[in-house]
């Protein structure tokens, strides 16, 4: 895939597709260490033990629709031609964890694209999940949770014409604010 994004809006389905109500992305850049980290932490339904040896294979999926699972398989694939690797946790009932590591500075290492609308194509999904979206950028950090949104919104749905451009807005305003600061 051309961006890191296009993996995580990947990954994030895979939570939603497992029922989780909630979906914790982190996404660290240590420029000092030259080390970009993606966390997905989700509490969906979670796998088995040999389930998570068996995500890693493109011809493993549990879906119904096509044969092949070629998301994770991809993604670690992305990791580790960028000096990285792809690791899973997971518990059945609890959750998955995915956490994939790259070399910042690798000369191979995708652009990490457009967050704002990797967010927002699973926010206005038809499954209603909150999301945890936290970015660091050395100490830099900008923080985003639809939990507390929710609760501000009461009745109103994230993806009212309103609160949707609402959304849009302060994540990419948020995001150009860490992103102007990188280069201070």
């Amino acid at each position: 895939m051309r961006e890191l994004s296009l993996h995580i809006l990947d990954a994030l389905e895979n939570s939603v597709e497992a029922g989780a109500t909630r979906i914790e992305l982190l996404i660290e850049e240590d420029l000092q260490n030259d080390i970009l980290r993606i966390t997905i932490k989700d509490n969906g339904r979670g796998m088995s033990e040999d389930m998570v040896k068996k995500v890693l294979d493109p011809f493993f999926t549990t879906r119904t629709t096509r044969h092949v699972g070629l998301g994770l398989p991809l993604f670690a694939a992305a990791a580790q031609q960028c000096n990285g690797a792809l690791y899973i946790q997971s518990q059945p009932g609890i959750g998955t964890t995915v956490e994939v590591t790259f070399q910042h500075s690798h000369i191979d290492r995708a652009p990490l694209g457009d967050m704002t609308a990797t967010l927002l194509a699973v926010l206005m999904s038809e499954r209603p999940v909150d999301i945890y979206y936290k970015h660091v950028i050395d100490k830099r950090t900008f923080e985003f949770d639809t939990a507390e949104i929710r609760q501000e919104l009461g009745d109103v749905p994230l993806s009212h014409p309103m609160i949707r451009g609402w959304l849009e807005t302060t994540l990419r305003e948020g995001l150009a604010t860490l992103q102007s600061s990188e280069t201070k």
